[in-house]
């Protein structure tokens, strides 16, 4: 076993960074238009210092660090650092809490007793389970590893679980995968394929209790004109640690739905990307999360416009009650030069329901051509609306009550967007759940 010495804060890496950057919520710099071409580039001090250049220059290794499309990939773990707080991507993360996370180590399976237990359906006349050893496509197609975990789950997955939707079929009944940890002292490691052929339609529902130290993997292919669904349910028990990469790839007039709900764990990041492969392509990215006392969600997202006229848009809603708890939500869309006609937005909100509780959101934009149908960005982080309340309690409404009707309210949106009704119920019940515990 390999044991890794983390330096980093306990709660995050930079605090004053992460006040500025967080309460600001604001865009990243938005790369020059051609117009700048062929003139006089020479930076200014004042760029280099904040490790930005101009077109015509060469970029510098921290900007290539900062430009989200530009970061290394690499199946190789060596090929990875260990994350420090100084580093963008791992600035808000509470790197100690995760560090059993950066351990490069085989999955703790015992005899007759696994530390993960996967229970997989399939909807009937879908192609069977199978498995996909490293190097054997369509694994490894999509998602190249961008950091440490990643690598590490890929790595240490001799097999990956390969689900289908085949081609030319909508398929009723969503795939199913049912994940449970088996402690929350034992290493899981993971890689999944989805994987909609040509003009199929299908939802896969990947859902986690228990509790482990898990490391997943998720590639979605998506194949032209085809239709896929993901909802991942993250509802572990209070003692888990997630990381997560899903990364998807969108093929020609196709769509893509990736739900992301966080309703349990110590803490869970995931870092969702998606692409596209051809023009017309569609990603739609929601998602829901609600922190307690000490929990800490992260949601990362990096939507990369790299064909054009393709579409993303881009909901996440969380609230947090409770002594540290704790969200982070940053959503980075990039529009490549090539990405001419694309349309995308991003919207991020987050409901503070008592004292102690902190939610950071930042939205980052970056734009290579102006050629584009409409780009946009919104979040905000906020208590109870007392306009809202006096209303409802104007109408005879107890206070607790309309304090529980403004966040049914605030999350309806979301859950109303989910395709599987049983999901949608039970998330409605586990929101009332948290509320109970906070509005008695």
């Amino acid at each position: 076993m390999t044991t890794t010495d983390v330096k980093g804060a306990e709660n995050a890496g930079d605090p004053s960074a992460n006040e500025a950057v967080g309460h600001a919520a604001g865009a990243a710099p938005v790369a020059a238009g051609d117009a700048l071409e062929g003139a006089e580039t020479t930076a200014a001090p004042e760029l280099e210092e904040e490790n930005l250049s101009l077109p015509g220059q060469e970029v510098s290794a921290a900007h290539a660090a900062l430009n989200r499309g530009a970061r290394k990939r690499s199946f190789e773990v060596a090929d990875h650092e260990v994350p420090r707080s100084h580093v963008e991507e791992w600035r808000f993360t509470p790197l100690r809490r995760f560090a059993p996370l950066f351990q490069d180590v085989a999955t703790d399976d015992r005899e007759g007793d696994p530390a993960v237990d996967y229970q997989v359906e399939v909807p009937e006349g879908a192609p069977a389970i199978a498995t996909l050893a490293p190097g054997q496509a369509p694994r490894g197609t999509v998602l190249v590893p961008e950091d440490l975990p990643t690598a590490v789950a890929s790595a240490r997955t001799e097999q990956a679980l390969h689900l289908v939707a085949a081609k030319n079929t909508a398929y009723d009944e969503p795939f199913r995968v049912d994940i449970t940890g088996r402690g929350a002292d034992r290493r899981g490691n993971a890689h999944i394929v989805l994987e909609a052929e040509e003009s199929s339609s299908a939802t896969f529902v990947l859902n986690h209790t228990g509790s482990a130290q898990y490391a997943q993997n998720v590639e979605m292919i998506v194949g032209d004109n085809a239709h896929m669904i993901v909802i991942s349910l993250h509802d572990w028990d209070d003692d888990a640690l997630h990381i997560a990469t899903h990364h998807s790839r969108v093929g020609r007039d196709s769509t893509l739905k990736h739900v992301a709900v966080t309703l349990g764990g110590s803490a869970v990041r995931l870092n969702s990307i998606g692409e596209y492969s051809a023009p017309g392509g569609e990603i739609e990215k929601l998602g829901l999360y609600f922190s307690d006392e000490n929990q800490f969600f992260e949601n990362r997202l990096f939507v990369d416009h790299s064909a054009p006229h393709c579409t993303s848009n881009v909901a996440y809603k969380g609230a947090l009650q409770g002594k540290n708890a704790r969200s982070v939500w940053v959503g980075d869309v990039l529009i490549r030069k090539e990405a001419e006609g694309t349309n995308t937005y991003e919207l991020n909100r987050n409901l503070v329901l008592t004292e102690g509780a902190r939610a950071d959101s930042v939205p980052n934009l970056e734009i290579e051509t102006g050629e584009i149908e409409g780009a946009g960005h919104a979040a905000a982080t906020g208590r109870f609306d007392d306009e809202q309340l006096f209303y409802l309690r104007a109408r005879g409404i107890p206070e607790v009550e309309a304090r529980r009707l403004v966040v049914r309210g605030f999350f309806a949106e979301i859950i109303q967007q989910i395709d599987v009704p049983e999901i949608r119920e039970r998330l409605s019940a586990s929101i009332e759940d948290e509320l109970a515990r906070s509005m008695n």
